[in-house]
């Protein structure tokens, strides 16, 4: 969808580690649940439940755990959004195009998941194909966040370090992607909702935990202070890997020992590749993805309408910090709402009317740009935090089976490659949407103190989002088996 959700990046948005396009979780309410039922492992061997901890209908299990955690981690790495914002804006003085293509440039290592997912399938580090790349992404992650609170005083090298920290998330998404893949393959839609709402919970419960802090204490402390605090926060990925339960790759004892060399290294790359064009050029893989692609390369005005807010409307780095748990709430409601009610509908039927719906509300962006909300006696405060509410669930609602559908399409034994590269399409429409909205940026004329033409510019990018829908027919009227249709 085009640039519907005011003041803040939209948590599938890979600015900084997160995700573009929506947000996270339904409520967090555990339950301790009876199983007395015996079911049968992957192995083939079956085994008695006890009382299982469960979130979301999900066992929490140690590797659910893990990916659950990580998650959380992409979702309180919030806490420099702000930040980074304010400081592209005040710190380096660039004007809302040239901050829409830094951060379209960050959102690049987002755009070649599917090298990451192969590395990982492929390449053991160390002898694991998972927790190594857990543990050496939580460090880049680390070292990209040091180095931004204390050397970078330039547009190249904020870009340069916003981009080592998104490729740290993307990396670490992919991994964990793969094993939340795994346990989606062969189950129904419903159980790979709750997968995802697992996912999707924990990283909205960590734009939650983040979201007031990351404006009070840019107000109290200063960006560089706000960037330290978040350089600790992906040490936390590196921490839960060693809750990944996975055996060590035979001859992969010592060292990382990647074998690039090896003839059946070659041979088995080569037919990844094969398999994985196979995949992705059948007609229920292919045609679904061009919607997915197109549906978010529609413009965006988020840019602008953040040094709307803050340039002329004088929202202060704590208020939009407040929005922001607005928000991660609305966020967390929209994949309650998902889980709760709309796992089972098809496809279709969700994005026809999450996107006529979010572009009828994403024009109320216009009321506060003319102030017409003041007219009506309610003061721009509210209406911002109204506002963002409900398209932000709206958004997350309609993301959220995006996610189901790609994981559902992945074969066994590329499950990270192929999921990557479909996110990897939908994030390469979101960057393009961005890139797109920062051209119209420029040629209706909005500069950092020149707001004449926004209005115009919110009402082109909000239309924009109805362009995709007469395409809606290239998603399956079912998805319910299609995994099953996916032939290797």
């Amino acid at each position: 969808m085009s640039g519907v959700l005011p003041l803040s990046s939209r948590e599938d948005e890979p600015f900084i580690g997160a995700r573009n396009s929506a947000g996270n979780g339904d409520s967090l309410a555990i339950e301790m649940e009876q199983e007395t039922s015996t079911s049968t492992s992957s192995g083939g061997s079956s085994r008695k439940k006890n009382s299982r901890l469960k979130c979301f209908g999900v066992d929490l299990s140690p590797d659910n755990v893990a990916v659950a955690m990580v998650y959380f981690v992409q979702g309180v790495l919030g806490l420099a959004r702000l930040a980074v914002s304010f400081y592209l804006k005040d710190d380096l003085h660039l004007d809302p195009a040239e901050t829409a293509v830094v951060t379209g440039f960050s959102a690049l290592p987002w755009l070649v998941k599917p090298l990451y997912g192969f590395i990982s399938d492929s390449i053991p580090l160390f002898g694991y194909r998972r927790r190594s790349y857990l543990v050496l992404s939580g460090l880049l992650g680390a070292l990209s966040w040091s180095l931004m609170a204390t050397f970078v005083d330039s547009k190249y090298g904020a870009a340069c370090c916003i981009l080592l920290g998104s490729f740290s998330v993307a990396f670490s998404d992919v991994v964990v992607d793969s094993m939340v893949v795994e346990r989606s393959r062969g189950e129904s839609q419903s159980v790979s909702g709750s997968l995802q709402s697992l996912c999707w919970g924990s990283s909205a419960f960590g734009g939650i935990v983040s979201s007031y802090f990351s404006g009070s204490l840019v107000d109290a402390y200063g960006v560089r202070f706000v960037f330290g605090v978040t350089a600790l926060l992906p040490l936390i990925t590196s921490a839960v890997a060693v809750l990944v339960k996975e055996q060590r790759v035979i001859g992969q004892a010592r060292g990382p020992n990647v074998p690039l060399g090896n003839s059946s290294f070659l041979k088995s790359s080569k037919e990844n590749i094969i398999q994985l064009w196979n995949a992705v050029r059948q007609p229920n893989v292919f045609l679904p993805t061009v919607f997915i692609f197109l549906w978010q390369a529609t413009p965006q005005s988020d840019s602008a309408m953040f040094f709307f807010t803050t340039n002329k409307l004088g929202f202060t780095p704590e208020f939009l910090g407040r929005v922001k748990l607005v928000t991660s709430v609305a966020s967390l409601a929209g994949v309650g709402l998902y889980n709760g009610f709309l796992k089972n509908v098809p496809l279709r039927k969700i994005f026809l009317a999450t996107t006529v719906t979010g572009t009828v509300l994403g024009m109320t962006q216009v009321f506060l740009v003319t102030g017409l909300n003041r007219q009506f006696g309610i003061s721009d405060e509210w209406f911002a935090i109204g506002d963002s509410l409900i398209i932000t669930v709206l958004s997350q609602a309609s993301f959220m089976p995006v996610l189901v559908l790609a994981a559902k399409l992945c074969p066994e034994g590329m499950e990270a490659t192929l999921f990557a590269t479909l996110m990897s399409i939908s994030n390469g429409g979101n960057v393009l949407g961005g890139l797109i909205g920062a051209g119209l940026t420029q040629i209706f004329g909005v500069t950092k103190d020149k707001f004449d033409n926004l209005a115009a510019l919110i009402i082109l990018c909000n239309l924009s989002s109805l362009l995709p829908l007469p395409l809606l027919h290239l998603l399956p009227r079912d998805d319910s088996d299609t995994a099953s249709k996916v032939k290797m």
